[in-house]
């Protein structure tokens, strides 16, 4: 099985390379460099009509045929039922893991995602208003977070590939300007998360060029 993961360094290519590390495949990584719009090269668009990254290649697919999927909480769920780890395979445990998986697709993403844009513009009149808006949102985010990690070791109970997904973007705190401490729940699974040897590795993996 070989299996390529094509990606930057972000949120959501940092998802992936986690749950690889954690699931024990092994893989290689072709980076594809957003910043020189590599994503927009014909043979990576036919990996990824939409341009983003990151994608997949697993030449042992479905029946030995090569599979590719885009986007990452697809990815996530191939891998996941690939290896029949990080995702329970029925039931109401199952239902949490999607549950918390969507969560970070339509929200903690798109929302921290857009402050990250925002700050980094020069102009404060631009800045303004979308920090207003986005800023609130990522908060109120964090808190929906923060209260379920009360009660709960990790989002859907066991450890998943939704608690994946959701720490590409936790790492990002900084950027997108939260404090953790404000969200101690959030901050001792964030924590514990990137603590794990698999996630370093993970996070370790090279995703940008040398030069």
């Amino acid at each position: 099985m070989v299996l390529t993961l094509l990606a930057f360094d972000t949120p959501n290519a940092r998802k992936i390379t986690v749950a690889l590390e954690e699931m024990g495949l092994p893989y290689v990584v072709q980076i594809v460099d957003i910043t020189r719009n590599e994503q927009f090269d014909p043979a990576f668009l036919s990996l990824s009509p939409n341009n983003k990254i990151p994608a997949l290649v697993d030449t042992d697919g479905p029946d030995g045929q090569v599979q590719t999927v885009f986007e990452s909480g697809a990815i996530l769920l191939y891998l996941a039922e690939k290896t029949g780890l990080f995702l329970p395979p029925s039931g109401a445990a199952r239902v949490a893991v999607l549950e918390w998986l969507m969560f970070q697709m339509g929200g903690f993403g798109p929302a921290p995602g857009q402050v990250h844009h925002f700050v980094g513009l020069s102009d404060e009149g631009d800045r303004r208003y979308g920090l207003q808006r986005f800023m609130s949102e990522t908060l109120r985010l964090y808190g929906v977070m923060d209260r379920r990690l009360a009660s709960h070791a990790f989002f859907a109970g066991e450890l998943s590939i939704a608690d994946f997904a959701i720490l590409g973007w936790v790492w990002r705190h900084a950027r997108h300007q939260v404090d953790l401490s404000e969200f101690p729940h959030v901050k001792r699974w964030y924590e514990g998360m990137m603590a794990r040897p698999a996630v370093q590795k993970g996070f370790a993996v090279a995703l940008r060029r040398a030069d």
